[in-house]
């Protein structure tokens, strides 16, 4: 009996034994990649919008409106309602797009940011960049999480890129402030001064169309051959509305030249024409750098001025138009300085004895009383001369004019 029982429990083991050796050994864990900050954890807005997209997405939802969440009353802005933990920067993305996706007011853009000194450039942001939402002390601020191209410790697989890195997303969309700048529709009087002019036609055309060559001079500095430059007519001048002084001189766009040969005077044929040049028309360079890397931000002074002038010389105004304000860098103004625009209130007369005899009357000689300014759009900076300055309507909620006043947001 002693027998059997060793003798079954030796058949026991065995059985373990081949038992184990059949069962799936357990697999390693798996050996998280480094990252800048394994502790943020996000989700990142999984589908092909931009940043502009989902901003205004976001805007659109119900109940959309000031956040009164502890986070944001902590950290003194107030976030917009859904701003993701995590977003992957894309191209055709703007800084303008990206702040409105977290923030209420983009303006307070830098109130958020979270400089990371580790990283080279830390204030440009490229496509492929991973922005994390974190609360520091309680305050909410946006991090980089540089993309793998451009180092952020992640271990990558080597391979070989044929196309060229992503530049830094700029802060409004460029194509809109370059095709502006390449035309400009205001110029200075340091501009004209400054500026070449049409000296003369080959053949001696009265009106100067594509295809004619002209000789140009009065340069700044010696021309190069295939420059191109554009050519304006000094129109009108703009006045500004509160002292009646000179600003600026509409310029009007005739045409493109470029320079087929060097010297004094200079050669150059016509290679566009929106209207016939004439001798004494102005040449300015077609291609003007103008900064784009600035980040949204208030003004640090108080300020109210007017528009003034709009490109395309249209009546009404909406988003991505170029408009110029008759404040400058001698107001305090710069690059990225954010306006809110206003429809100033009308003046209506105010006939307190309505319902008696001789309305009509009272109303006639009644006080006026001016309605309050209602806000139209958001105004950006992106150039400024000392009494004027070029900018773009980001937003535009109702119809905006020429004259329409623009004041801190």
């Amino acid at each position: 009996m002693q027998m059997k029982r060793k003798h079954w429990v030796a058949l026991s083991l065995a059985l373990t034994l081949v038992a184990g050796c059949r069962s799936e050994r357990p697999r390693p864990t798996p050996v998280p990649l480094p990252t800048t900050d394994n502790n943020l954890e996000g989700k990142v807005v999984g589908d092909d919008r931009s940043a502009m997209e989902a901003a205004v997405d976001s805007s659109g939802q119900a109940g959309a409106g000031p956040s009164s969440t502890p986070e944001a009353a902590a950290g003194g802005v107030a976030m917009a309602p859904g701003a993701p933990d995590t977003y992957v920067v894309q191209r055709g993305d703007t800084l303008w797009g990206i702040a409105k996706m977290y923030l209420r007011d983009p303006w307070f853009w830098p109130e958020i940011w979270q400089v990371n000194p580790q990283v080279q450039n830390p204030h440009r942001i490229y496509p492929g960049d991973t922005l994390r939402l974190v609360y520091i002390d309680g305050k909410p601020r946006v991090m980089v999480q540089r993309g793998p191209e451009r180092g952020s410790g992640v271990h990558v697989v080597p391979r070989v890129r044929s196309e060229p890195l992503e530049a830094a997303i700029t802060t409004i969309p460029f194509e809109t402030v370059a095709a502006f700048m390449s035309k400009p529709s205001v110029l200075t009087r340091e501009q004209i001064k400054a500026a070449g002019y049409i000296l003369a036609s080959r053949d001696e055309h009265s009106a100067i169309a594509e295809g004619n060559t002209i000789y140009a001079r009065g340069f700044g500095a010696p021309v190069q051959v295939g420059v191109r430059y554009s050519v304006l007519r000094v129109g009108d001048a703009l006045i500004d509305p509160d002292d009646r002084s000179i600003l600026g001189y509409n310029g009007i766009y005739t045409g493109t030249g470029r320079v087929t040969r060097a010297g004094d005077p200079a050669t150059l044929v016509v290679t566009d024409s929106a209207r016939e040049s004439e001798p004494g028309d102005k040449i300015l360079p077609a291609n003007v750098d103008v900064a784009l890397d600035f980040a949204p931000s208030p003004p640090r002074t108080r300020l109210d001025g007017r528009i003034i002038a709009v490109n395309d010389g249209v009546t009404t105004i909406g988003q991505y138009q170029v408009v110029v304000i008759n404040r400058g860098a001698r107001d305090g103004l710069v690059a990225g300085n954010v306006l809110a625009v206003f429809d100033a209130g009308a003046l209506v007369p105010d006939d307190e004895k309505r319902g008696f005899l001789n309305s009509s009357n009272n109303r006639l000689f009644a006080k006026k009383v001016r309605l309050p300014d209602e806000r139209t759009g958001t105004f950006m900076v992106f150039k400024t001369f000392d009494r004027l300055s070029y900018g773009l309507i980001m937003e535009a909620k109702d119809i905006i004019r020429v004259s329409d006043r623009v004041g801190n947001p």
